[in-house]
């Protein structure tokens, strides 16, 4: 399609790879908010290309509509028009993704990108690529859609020393553990009304198994800590082992479930982690329900702040994918050849911090212990506890109403290691019947109650 006329050559010229839920926001956004933006910048944005895997009559109607000049099926034709300064991508996945952002880089081009796990797996390749090339690689857009939690992380927050960080950072999980705990109801089953209503994919792993959370956590404690992407050492867990008991159970003691992305510096390291995790009704996160985002990051200077809203949608991502094209447009009008923030908010990167195995970390402990109704029983668990250093908080036993009966069990903080060893020697005992179901407490130590 080239029945439109070329952007002016005053507008900042660019071009969008991927034209699905995202890339239609943000064409639409670009075109809805012209006015507003070309106020801010100080000059327009023309998109002058767009490549989507599938030319059909309602794309190019709507690329007809928008005034996009050039299209095509093919996003090396953007990336290598010489008219397109800044490459937009959000196609997803990794191919052809990574091969279209290092060609775009390597041809002297910005790119703003919503593709998490490109970055998150991939992004140790692209960003010395954009370096060596001084361009930008945004990237603002890939966690926490419409929360502007990178730019927090590395302009607002840049004086502090980042303590610790942890998120509801997918919400196809938060509407799961929301209505499970809302409606008691099994997580298969809600699972089915998530995927009715469109919150969930029809292959759920990527966002119940906690892969999505670790992409954006992963990209999160990169910049909070100087250190380097690091996906394959992020420890992840899913919430498909959660049960009503076990949200009752956690309501009895105070406490509510949700699946929490946490990101923490200690002294041995940093530790990356995503499961689900006991939280107290007080706190912050335990009260953003539903499919929203929230991320509470705790600073040394300015303690705990909290940023939630939208975490995926067309309109929020195509927001931060706008708000870093017009970043990198005032760049551009400024004669900055190098971005003013690096990417991950370091000059180097820190290879002094590494990232712990989750069986190095310290936490108190859920455990649901499936026992048989005997004398003896807990004093026997409580042993076995008190032999690895593992002292109990709270217990709940609950009157017999079969011949197993679970042992609800709250423990002070204790090494996983140990924990794990304990769990072992538990779940031996012939009047232990199954699996012990263990979760995560955080305590959060630092957000005001």
């Amino acid at each position: 399609m080239n029945s439109q006329t070329s952007p002016s050559s005053d507008a900042l010229s660019v071009g969008i790879c991927g034209l699905g839920t995202v890339g239609t926001g943000t064409l639409l956004l670009l075109q809805d908010n012209a006015d507003e933006i070309a106020k801010r910048l100080d000059r327009a944005i023309a998109v002058s290309h767009v490549a989507t895997r599938t030319l059909d009559a309602e794309r190019s109607a709507l690329l007809e509509k928008c005034g996009v000049p050039n299209s095509s099926t093919d996003p090396f034709a953007v990336v290598n028009d010489p008219q397109v300064q800044i490459v937009v991508e959000t196609m997803g996945g990794y191919e052809p993704a990574f091969d279209v952002v290092k060609q775009a880089l390597a041809n002297g081009k910005h790119v703003v990108t919503a593709n998490k796990a490109l970055i998150a797996e991939r992004g140790n390749e692209l960003f010395p690529l954009a370096q060596a090339n001084n361009v930008s690689l945004a990237f603002e857009s890939s966690v926490a859609g419409g929360i502007p939690i990178i730019k927090a992380l590395r302009e607002g927050l840049a004086a502090n020393q980042i303590d610790w960080l942890a998120g509801i950072i997918n919400g196809t999980g938060n509407f799961i553990m929301t209505e499970m705990a809302a409606r008691q109801t099994p997580f298969e089953d809600v699972l089915r009304r998530a995927q009715e209503l469109g919150y969930a994919e029809a292959d759920p792993s990527f966002d119940v198994e906690g892969i999505d959370a670790a992409h954006k956590l992963t990209i999160m404690g990169a910049i909070a800590f100087g250190i380097p992407l690091q996906f394959d050492k992020t420890y992840t867990e899913g919430i498909s082992c959660i049960t009503p008991d076990d949200i009752s159970y956690a309501d009895e003691l105070g406490y509510c479930i949700k699946h929490l992305g946490i990101a923490r510096r200690t002294e041995k390291g940093i530790e990356m982690r995503v499961h689900p995790t006991l939280l107290s009704k007080s706190r912050l996160l335990a009260n953003v329900n539903g499919v929203g985002n929230a991320i509470l990051v705790h600073g040394n200077a300015v303690g705990a702040t909290l940023y939630s809203g939208p975490g995926a949608g067309a309109e929020a991502t195509a927001s931060a994918v706008v708000a870093d094209l017009i970043d990198i447009g005032r760049q551009l009008s400024a004669g900055v050849h190098e971005p003013v923030y690096p990417a991950l908010g370091y000059r180097e990167m820190r290879d002094d911090l590494p990232v712990l195995a989750i069986d190095e970390i310290e936490a108190e402990y859920y455990l649901r212990i499936p026992a048989l109704d005997k004398v003896g029983v807990l004093a026997k668990i409580s042993s076995i506890l008190q032999q690895h250093d593992i002292s109990i908080e709270a217990v709940i036993q609950k009157e017999a109403i079969s011949e197993i009966i679970p042992i609800v069990i709250l423990t002070h903080r204790a090494a996983e290691k140990q924990l794990n060893h304990a769990i072992s020697a538990i779940e031996a005992l012939d009047d232990v019947s199954g699996s012990i179901n263990r979760i995560r407490v955080e305590p959060f130590h630092g957000e005001a109650d």
